[in-house]
């Protein structure tokens, strides 16, 4: 299989275990829970024809969050947003489901539930999973409503990576901050590690760099590699890559279905990308 096979089926492996019947899943693989460390990180949830997701998200101005393309493109209605850092250590999940899911939600259901509400944007360029030298696979939620009290993530500036390429990279740690799965032993049954959907909340791990081209940043998030502490999982779609303070990423792909490899993040400091973001800020 290519890579840009591999890339394309690991992104739409991860998107569809985000869809919540009734509740989405919960957390990065190892990794520590993210308790008040990156308030500006939240949790979104959207219709599309295909069903209910979630991805993760970052606050970069009062009224902006900035995700994953394949966590906007093709939203029915508006999107729920959440900062809370736990959302529920067990079943059920607060989230309302939308009276009509063909028409995705209304921002009455989602302020009514106690959620923020917001309109999704995809970067026009977004290739889909098909071009890696234009991956762009960034995404933008727009608030009804200015958030208070929570500060910013601040965007790196252009080219701000490129200073981190090989032999550098490999010696770099990135945190990555999600609510996605958790890989670990069911309490019960077979005791293979596997994506376990509670407790959901925000997390974060340590990974260091693997590859870095002109679109896309590679890092090991196998948690057994003693440079770092993990890697992304299911559900941290869309959710960040911080280095020095700095928001470089957000989470796009991984390699495999148990989270234990390589995970592909989108960068944020070139200009195809920070252009079109900064047409909202």
């Amino acid at each position: 299989m290519s890579v840009m096979r591999k890339a394309l089926t690991s992104a739409i492996a991860a998107v569809a275990l985000l869809l919540s019947l009734t509740a989405p899943a919960g957390a990065i693989t190892g990794g520590l829970p993210d308790g008040n460390l990156h308030p500006n990180v939240g949790l979104i949830l959207y219709y599309t024809e295909e069903g209910r997701f979630r991805c993760s998200a970052t606050l970069i101005s009062p009224t902006v969050l900035l995700t994953a393309a394949h966590c906007t493109e093709g939203t029915l209605g508006s999107t729920l947003v959440t900062f809370d850092s736990v959302i529920a250590e067990n079943p059920p999940s607060p989230f309302p489901v939308a009276a009509d899911p063909s028409a995705g939600y209304t921002p009455q259901e989602i302020t009514a539930a106690g959620f923020l509400s917001g309109t999704a944007h995809t970067h026009p360029e977004y290739s889909g999973f098909t071009d890696l030298d234009n991956w762009n696979d960034i995404g933008v939620i727009v608030l009804d409503q200015p958030v208070a009290g929570i500060t910013p993530a601040q965007l790196a500036p252009i080219g701000y990576l490129d200073a981190y390429a090989q032999p550098r990279l490999n010696k770099t740690i990135f945190t990555f901050v999600g609510y996605g799965t958790e890989v670990r032993k069911p309490l019960t049954g077979p005791q293979k590690p596997q994506p376990m959907t509670y407790p959901l909340m925000r997390r974060y791990a340590e990974s260091p760099g693997q590859k870095l081209t002109p679109q896309i940043l590679q890092a090991n998030g196998n948690y057994n590699d003693n440079r770092g502490t993990g890697g992304t999982c299911f559900g941290d779609s869309g959710g960040p890559g911080f280095l020095n303070g700095y928001l470089v990423t957000v989470t796009s792909y991984g390699y495999t279905q148990n989270c234990r490899y390589l995970g592909g993040y989108q960068r944020v400091d070139i200009p195809v990308v920070a252009d079109w973001i900064a047409t909202f800020l």
